[in-house]
């Protein structure tokens, strides 16, 4: 059976892996756009967020990038469903859902007290218009697009139930259904999304000041248990060592993701600061272009992740924080395996490799990677100096980060690259010989289908499967999975440990000020 082409991702959505670079430096004073309290009034509780990724728009269903959903999604605007700490699906908008026997009928059962800001209730008929809005209204980008790809009809069965309708089964529908493709927007408002995001969430858009803050404040009319902060800023560094002075000076209460590991120290009294850890889903990727013909030689790539000690690399890179992963998977992803020793540090056998792909006599390969990204130069150096020791000549070339997209990304104008790719489950980029890597493998993409279609039961054995494919024929060298470093003042609890999704949420965030 010829597989079905995989649903494509987009360039826009790499934008996540600049989460830790590409930002405007931020305004220092602590309330910026507001007044003072009247007298009589107690004042705000508000929380200062460090952010580098600002919105490039504040319509997610128009707007590529990361900077949007991280700041907007299940704060503003809510889901059907949610991707919870741990990476599981919860319940959000629909308090319950049910599947099928053929599982190609999803019907999501909608809590009946759920509501937008505007007070119009969140219906079965307002999430049909969402919905359709995504799947026909121009504008809507690729991700969105190939997120609803399975969808054939969204219909109101009653007003509080809505059926959703796929041309055949898919495990990732639900997932993706708890991500931007899925938020539920308000109907009278589809017009001004742009300008004024209007949802069900527990925030409310308040203010935008591109390349200094955004500002949220408190729903106080939400449907569900509300937040426990009045006000959010969160504000825009482009300096990490910026940011990071900032929050030592008492002018942030979080780092919304430590850019700079080696500087953690800085935080190490435990009478200011929380400092913790947790995993992301944003894989460092040494990516290769599959069209070279080196590269295309299995042997070749076998060679250069040989080559490589990603250890030391992480250690001399990010501090030593993260984790050696060895496929496309994160382990908050249910089909995880620690696959980190698939190509263990072996020089010799590196050698051993390219003598028998015929490139005894040395080889020379182009590494471009985009100067903003503060992982990819230090790591672009560590690769050429190691890939030298076994006789590959490595021209690294720093670019800027349009010129990335532009050349790297979408003309293929390189032999390898280094980027993070953070969106979840992104797998089977791999399977789509379009994408920029052009790995062309039509059992590997075989098996994504099937597993995206089998019962859940086998998903995870197929995906398993597909992720040691991937591992054994070197498809590209996974250097190390970013950490999620948050630091806050110890006022500040109820921040979430791993970054599991796209949202930096806020919806469990306490301050004892």
């Amino acid at each position: 059976m010829e597989a079905r082409r995989p649903r494509r991702p987009i360039a826009a959505w790499l934008c996540l892996l600049v989460a830790a670079s590409i930002a405007l430096t931020a305004c220092s004073s602590p309330n910026p756009g507001s007044d003072p309290e009247p007298s009589g009034q107690s004042d705000p509780i508000v929380l200062n967020v460090g952010a580098t990724l600002p919105p490039e728009g504040l319509d997610p269903s128009t707007v590529n990038g990361a900077g949007t959903p991280f700041v907007l999604l299940y704060n503003v605007y809510e889901t059907l469903v949610r991707i919870d700490g741990e990476g599981e699906i919860r319940p959000l908008l629909a308090w319950d859902y049910s599947v099928s026997p053929d599982r190609t009928v999803y019907t999501f059962t909608l809590d009946s007290a759920a509501e937008f800001a505007s007070g119009d209730p969140v219906t079965a008929d307002a999430v049909v218009q969402s919905f359709e809005r995504v799947l026909t209204a121009e504008g809507t980008t690729d991700q969105i697009r190939s997120a609803m790809a399975p969808v054939e009809s969204v219909e109101a069965a009653d007003e509080d139930s809505v059926e959703i309708t796929l041309s055949e089964p898919s495990n990732q529908f639900l997932f993706d259904m708890a991500g931007p493709a899925g938020i539920v927007y308000d109907p009278t408002a589809l017009d001004s999304l742009a300008e004024q995001p209007s949802g069900s969430g527990p925030f409310l858009f308040e203010e935008f000041e591109p390349g200094q803050y955004l500002k949220l404040i408190k729903n106080e009319d939400y449907w569900g248990t509300n937040v426990r902060v009045d006000e959010v800023y969160f504000r825009y560094y482009t300096d990490p060592n910026a940011m990071n002075t900032a929050m030592l000076s008492g002018q942030l209460d979080v780092i919304s993701n430590l850019t700079v590991p080696q500087s953690i120290d800085e935080f190490s009294d435990a009478e200011r600061f929380i400092v913790t850890e947790g995993t992301t889903t944003g894989e460092v990727v040494l990516g290769f272009n599959h069209d070279n013909e080196a590269l295309s030689n299995v042997a070749v790539r076998q060679a250069i992740n040989h080559a490589i000690d990603r250890q030391a690399l992480m250690d001399a890179v990010w501090g030593g924080k993260g984790m050696l992963i060895g496929s496309m998977v994160a382990p908050t992803e249910p089909w995880f395996e620690d696959l980190s020793d698939t190509y263990p540090f072996d020089p010799d056998r590196a050698r051993e490799l390219l003598a028998e792909a015929g490139y005894e006599s040395g080889l020379t390969l182009r590494l471009r990677v985009p100067s903003t990204v503060p992982y990819a130069p230090p790591a672009a150096r560590f690769v050429a100096a190691q890939l030298a020791e076994v006789g590959i000549e490595v021209e690294v070339e720093e670019v800027e980060w349009a010129q990335w997209l532009n050349q790297v990304y979408g003309q293929g104008d390189y032999d390898m690259t280094i980027v993070a790719h953070v969106e979840p489950r992104d797998i089977s980029n791999f399977a789509n010989p379009d994408y920029y890597w052009h790995y062309d493998n039509p059992e590997f993409a075989g098996l994504i289908e099937e597993a995206d279609e089998a019962p859940e039961e086998q998903q995870i054995e197929l995906m398993q499967e597909a992720a040691r494919m991937l591992a054994d024929d070197a498809a590209a060298d996974w250097l190390f999975l970013l950490p999620n470093i948050v630091v806050t003042t110890t006022e500040v609890s109820g921040i979430q440990v791993n970054s599991t999704n796209l949202s930096f949420d806020l919806t469990t965030v306490a301050t004892s000020r």
